[in-house]
């Protein structure tokens, strides 16, 4: 077999159309897109094999000195995509090892090859087949989600265009400041740019249930490519939470994206309990990603992230 060159670069320094064209090619996720990085990463490198024949994106962080990978927050799977085969996972693999010490990466689900490494766990992604029309994905409900949405249409619920996407953000912040306490001002000020970014390339999908008198009780930021919509942001209000207005408001949603031609809605997530029963109960399938660590660290630094 014809040998392999693998290089790491900056990623300032990539060929845009051609990362952009394998990633679109392979069928590689949003989170892998050009745009997608550039923006939320504060820095990153690009690892490429041949002429763009596969990449991969090594987000990195800095800390006693030393350089190590990590994934960026409202960015759930990375990993190798391309015209990929076990031999050259592995070599890319053993490539990362030599030039990082430490790593805390997701890798998408197309990289089952990474199941041969330690320290590698599977994280649940709940996924709907939208491609078949809304009575398929309805006729999947568990028989309680019937009772929560007539409970959410006799309490006047609506669902409408979401105009305020940074109030989302700003109620999401809040929200989760403890749950999510690692996510900074910063983080949050990226993920609003990028937001922005792709709202300005179509490629957002906002909706919320409000109340007769127009408050917020549900609201969703889907993200969206040729292949699937990504559920990047989800916000209940405590009184959203007491009518089952999520319940309505994904219903609605799933009956109006029948009609965009686009074969799948990505829930992101989760191994929460709660959250993953709710996803379960819309007669989602988990189509689970990769959670790989390492840590090659001289003894002493073992602590390093701890």
């Amino acid at each position: 077999m014809q040998p392999f060159t693998i290089q790491i670069i900056p990623f300032k320094k990539v060929d845009k159309q051609k990362w952009n064209e394998v990633i679109a090619k392979h069928n590689g996720l949003i989170y892998s897109t050009y745009t997608y990085l550039n923006t939320i990463c504060n820095n990153c490198y690009a690892l490429i094999v041949n002429n763009y024949e596969a990449v991969m994106a090594l987000p990195v962080k800095k800390k006693w000195g030393i350089q190590y990978i990590y994934t960026p927050p409202f960015t759930q799977q990375l990993g190798i995509i391309g015209n990929i085969n076990n031999e050259l996972c592995l070599q890319v693999i053993q490539y990362i090892k030599k030039h990082f010490k430490y790593g805390d990466v997701f890798l998408n689900h197309q990289n089952n090859f990474i199941e041969h490494e330690a320290n590698v766990t599977l994280r649940n992604n709940y996924v709907i087949d939208l491609s078949k029309g809304y009575n398929n994905v309805k006729n999947k409900y568990h028989a309680s989600v019937a009772q929560s949405l007539q409970k959410a249409k006799k309490l006047g619920c609506t669902y409408v265009l979401l105009e305020s996407i940074e109030e989302t953000i700003s109620l999401y912040k809040q929200y989760n400041k403890k749950n999510l306490a690692h996510l900074t001002n910063n983080d949050y000020e990226k993920f609003t740019q990028l937001i922005k970014t792709f709202t300005a390339r179509l490629n957002v999908f906002a909706r919320q249930v409000i109340t007769e008198n127009k408050e917020l009780l549900s609201s969703v930021i889907l993200l969206k490519d040729k292949n699937r919509f990504y559920n990047i942001l989800n916000y209940t209000s405590p009184k959203g939470r007491e009518v089952n207005a999520n319940y309505f408001l994904y219903n609605c949603l799933f009956e109006e994206l029948q009609n965009e031609g686009i074969p799948i809605f990505d829930f992101e997530g989760s191994n929460i309990e709660g959250v993953k029963k709710f996803y379960e109960k819309f007669g989602a399938i988990n189509q689970p990603y990769y959670h790989w660590h390492f840590n090659n660290l001289l003894h002493l630094l073992r602590l390093f992230k701890q």
